[in-house]
């Protein structure tokens, strides 16, 4: 499985604008619902504001990974954002966050959940990716890292 696979290229945003954790959620969702991948954008906002009711998956070193699976979504998708400023996530090490990968599925998919959840982890355990993405300037840039890296 591949990250490209998964995340809408129409869902990546460098400037990411909200500074705490459910307006991030909400500006992913947004830009997910306007590139046409989800239906219902407040509805899936709820759900995964439900899961991070169950413990923040601001993973630490800068990184959120919002997830949630709902039958609203027909298929898995992701979106990421990239902020400069810092987003308010109350993450595992205290620390605000700069990139936010929001993942969302279709319940029935657990499995296939799981292994995307695991490939953005590992993908974003590495510090020079995230110093990367922190310092794209553009979805381009952010897709050829993203791409060089699913190779491996």
């Amino acid at each position: 499985m591949k990250i490209m696979d998964f995340l809408c290229n129409e869902a990546i945003i460098t400037d990411l604008e909200a500074t705490d954790k459910k307006g991030a959620i909400s500006e992913l969702v947004q830009i997910l619902a306007s590139a046409k991948k989800i239906k219902r954008p407040e509805e899936v906002i709820s759900v995964i504001m439900e899961r991070e009711k169950l413990g923040s998956t601001g993973i630490g070193q800068g990184v959120a990974i919002p997830h949630g699976k709902t039958d609203i979504v027909p298929q898995q998708v992701g979106a990421l954002g990239i902020s400069q400023r810092g987003v308010e996530f109350n993450s595992l090490d205290g620390e605000p966050v700069y990139i936010v990968f929001l993942l969302c599925g279709p319940v029935d998919i657990a499995g296939q959940h799981l292994k995307a959840l695991a490939r953005i982890s590992r993908l974003l355990k590495d510090r020079f990716v995230r110093t990367a993405l922190r310092d794209a300037k553009s979805v381009d840039e952010v897709i050829k890292i993203i791409s060089k890296e699913d190779e491996y």
